[in-house]
């Protein structure tokens, strides 16, 4: 087994964390320590979830401000550069009504993906810098969903609308990054966009489909587009497939297209399976 890490990448609703579990399940089989982290895992340990930057006087003035909640809020905290990290979600999921929801609103505010682009890439890059430094001591495979190719997309194209050049720079650096762990990249395509986002509106609650619209449309490129509703939001995944297939073709490292059209399982799995040494432990 060369790989340490394992990422895969496609649109909403194309299959991604069935993917990685049958990534994870091959793994697992074939002897590998695996440590599988899918989208939304607030201990992922190279991107963030529901985690906060303040800076020094920022966090300082909340402390004051909210004193009755600062041990609460010091305890889910950590020191970083010029400020603190504050895992405003983790507090929310240990001690529920306790804690204020008007405090978790107005510490999310400023959550690392509402931050300024360059903001938010400097945390992300310093996040992985040390993932990968303390990854390469142990000898376990990473398996991510989603954290290296969709969320600089996700903050940089749907939410800012930057130039493609940045994003793609942005992802470069990234794939520099992790080099030293040999990864391996699997893109799990949809050729329907369209087709693949109605279905996951269908198989997803309401909720989901609802903020997800909401995202893509009322801000950065589809806002400035003046998109709505579903046809908008497929307008948008249509140009991120564009920039991400574009993205793939240059990256370096170890990568493979599975084609999901159909979501047929089995033949997903299967093409896994055919995947030189990696996944097929060659």
């Amino acid at each position: 087994m060369n790989t340490r890490l394992v990422l895969i990448e496609g649109l909403p609703g194309s299959g991604k964390s069935t993917v990685a579990q049958f990534v994870s399940q091959i793994l697992f089989e074939q002897g590998a320590e695996t440590q599988l982290f899918l989208e939304g895992n607030v201990d992922h340990p190279a991107d963030f979830e529901g985690v906060a930057f303040y800076q020094q006087d920022e966090f300082d003035q909340l402390l004051s401000k909210h004193e009755a909640y600062s041990d609460m809020i010091t305890t889910k905290s950590a020191k970083h550069s010029s400020g603190y990290l504050i895992s405003y979600r983790k507090i929310k999921d240990e001690w529920g009504s306790q804690f204020p929801d008007e405090l978790i609103h107005e510490i999310g505010k400023k959550d690392i993906y509402e931050l300024p682009f360059d903001q938010h890439v400097k945390l992300l890059v310093d996040r992985w810098n040390t993932y990968v430094e303390d990854h390469l001591q142990g000898s376990a495979v990473s398996i991510f969903e989603c954290s290296f190719i969709q969320n600089p997309l996700t903050i940089g194209t749907v939410k800012y609308n930057v130039q493609k050049e940045e994003v793609t720079e942005y992802v470069s650096e990234l794939e520099r990054i992790i080099k030293p762990l040999n990864p391996l990249l699997i893109y799990v395509d949809q050729q329907d966009v369209r087709f693949a986002f109605e279905k996951a509106i269908e198989d997803r609650p309401r909720e989901w489909s609802e903020g997800f619209i909401d995202y893509y449309t009322t801000q950065g490129y589809g806002k400035m587009r003046g998109y709505e509703g579903v046809e908008g939001t497929v307008q948008v995944l249509e140009e991120r497939k564009s920039i991400e297939l574009e993205i793939f073709n240059r990256l370096k490292i170890d990568k493979h297209k599975i084609d999901n059209s159909a979501f047929d399982m089995e033949k997903c799995n299967a093409a896994l399976l055919e995947i030189p040494h990696s996944i097929a432990g060659n």
